[in-house]
């Protein structure tokens, strides 16, 4: 489902692959993050996605109320502490996400899928 914003000249659209893309791009400038991470259910390995395949990794669901829900699949950092990655990631994507989009965040999920060591 897409988010609606009424304004005074007409509706507009913004597809879930939109904030997909915008919330990667925010959750990979943050501490922490190595990047997103996409799971195969065939093999159960974890594979780190680079640059535009980073949606593959994040799914946007969008109810009837005009909420978002984010599930971010993540590769974190050797050596932090995950709980703390994870409100940092929360909070600037909640707010970068709700700026950009003018929708309100409903739930952000992080599921950390694997560690590595940063060089």
């Amino acid at each position: 489902m897409k988010g609606h914003l009424n304004g005074e000249f007409g509706t507009i659209s913004i597809d879930p692959n939109v904030i997909a893309q915008y919330a990667g791009s925010t959750a990979v400038e943050c501490f922490g993050i190595v990047g997103m991470a996409a799971v195969s259910m065939k093999d159960g390995l974890v594979k780190l996605l680079k640059g535009s395949s980073l949606t593959r990794g994040i799914h946007v669901s969008i109810d009837e109320d005009n909420e978002i829900t984010i599930d971010f699949h993540c590769i974190v950092s050797y050596g932090v502490s995950i709980s703390t990655v994870a409100d940092n990631l929360i909070e600037n994507v909640k707010y970068k996400v709700e700026s950009f989009t003018g929708l309100k965040i409903k739930k952000i999920n992080m599921y950390v899928e694997g560690v590595r060591v940063i060089d």
